[in-house]
């Protein structure tokens, strides 16, 4: 981390912050931390519940299935993240899509703060409280403490100071693809020999080796993401032989 460099803050609003003890601690996440380039926060909702027993939900009017957190406790435990000047994501099936152009956007922001949903929902009356939704893909979990971590894995790893820039530079999406093959030691492995360009210690060659197989793995395993990628004409010259070599073969 460089110095008088602000960590960025990260605080998470749940139901069940025990979900964040180990991760927060662990890996990458926990090394951001202990440098000083993540800060974390987590927030229970419970502790802005209703009455005797703490209450956050109730049933849904209209009647149906589960229960739906209140809107009060989401405010209570909410608004004053907002008036300390937090960036509010609500993790939600019904929000934005996250990519990899998102987790960089978000890794700028220098303080974020995370709602996970439970249950059926959250009151529409809170969903004033945030900045913006986020999903993690088309499916339904459980909660929102899931989805909130990996959207804080994805985002915290880009912020300075957490890792190298190299690691991340060449990650699958950077520039709309998909990342090259990797390979380690033994140089054969079960019958299988490690490119023998990746051992030849010309790096020109070896970077050109690593962009046409991102091309040629985007190309086979996710061609939609090539409609917006960046390509040079060299990239589009690849591009095409490996399509005529995929024609041939089939």
């Amino acid at each position: 981390m460089n110095a008088g460099q602000e960590a960025v803050w990260i605080e998470i609003v749940t139901l069940f912050p025990e979900l964040f003890e180990v991760p927060l601690r662990t890996s990458v996440i926990g090394r951001g931390a202990e440098r000083g380039a993540l800060r974390f926060s987590v927030h229970d909702l419970r502790a802005h519940g209703l009455g005797r027993h703490r209450s956050v939900d109730d049933y849904p009017y209209g009647g149906g299935a589960g229960m739906v957190l209140r809107p009060e406790p989401l405010h209570a435990a909410v608004e004053p993240l907002r008036a300390a000047g937090a960036h509010v994501v609500l993790m939600d099936p019904a929000g934005e899509r996250l990519t990899d152009r998102l987790a960089r956007e978000l890794s700028r922001v220098r303080h974020l703060a995370v709602i996970c949903g439970r249950y059926e929902g959250i009151d529409e009356r809170a969903r004033s409280l945030a900045d913006r939704e986020v999903s993690i893909g088309d499916y339904v979990l459980t909660g929102g403490e899931i989805p909130a971590l990996v959207l804080i894995d994805a985002v915290a790893r880009l912020v300075p100071g957490v890792i190298d820039p190299e690691s991340h530079g060449a990650d699958s999406f950077v520039g709309g693809l998909l990342e090259h093959p990797h390979y380690t030691r033994p140089d054969v492995f079960r019958g299988v020999e490690a490119p023998a360009v990746l051992r030849s210690g010309d790096h020109g060659a070896v970077a050109r080796w690593r962009r046409r197989e991102a091309l040629r793995r985007t190309l086979l395993r996710r061609p939609d993401l090539l409609a917006d990628a960046v390509l040079s004409a060299e990239d589009e010259a690849i591009l095409e032989g490996l399509r005529a070599d995929t024609a041939s073969e089939s």
